[in-house]
């Protein structure tokens, strides 16, 4: 595993574990490094696993974003339940030129709550490349929204080679992992009991 950051200083906020998942080839790499690095990468490169680091500001917010980049290969499927219970929210990501990874996603999507053991999980769907002309789609964004409504989930159209909604994929999920944590937290709150009333009879 490659561990990659973009700052060596003592960080003191809050940290949100974000996995990038789906098949291999729908672009989740590129997302990774357009997001952390900057740039777009133009070889394709199945990937085992990579890690990495960036500290961002979310709604005036300072927090850690740590974002693991997973295998889509079949043959690494046994190491997705390791990630999946160590990961805060998810970007499950498709891309437009394959059909098959639009689909593949309903099953990630029930292992994830398998895995979890609840239904209420900060996870976003991206359908990528979105910059591809209709003529090499094989998806369109009607069927994006339409998983996006069956799954309940909000849903955002990047590309990673245009750098565009790049961040805004990964900040949303951050907000929903946020937005989850604090009711949580909320729920494990536990009110001051009253105290009975006693009284002394003489």
């Amino acid at each position: 595993m490659l561990a990659r950051t973009n700052s060596a200083e003592p960080f003191h906020g809050p940290t949100y574990n974000l996995a990038v998942v789906g098949c291999g080839g729908v672009g989740k790499s590129a997302l990774a490094i357009q997001f952390i690095q900057g740039y777009f990468v133009t070889e394709y490169d199945p990937t085992i696993e990579d890690s990495y680091i960036k500290i961002c500001t979310i709604d005036g917010v300072h927090c850690k974003l740590s974002v693991l980049d997973t295998a889509g290969q079949e043959d690494f499927h046994a190491m997705r339940d390791s990630f999946i219970k160590s990961s805060d929210g998810f970007l499950l990501v498709f891309s437009f030129a394959d059909k098959h990874s639009l689909e593949s996603l309903r099953v990630l999507h029930k292992q994830i709550v398998r895995v979890k053991d609840r239904d209420n999980i900060p996870m976003v769907l991206i359908g990528n490349k979105c910059d591809l002309s209709r003529d090499l789609r094989s998806v369109s964004g009607e069927h994006g929204k339409a998983l996006a409504r069956e799954l309940k989930l909000h849903y955002v159209e990047t590309s990673a080679k245009l750098n565009l909604n790049v961040e805004q994929a990964f900040h949303d999920t951050a907000r929903y992992i946020r937005k989850f944590q604090e009711e949580e937290r909320q729920l494990h709150i536990v009110k001051p009991k009253k105290r009975k009333k006693s009284c002394i009879i003489l």
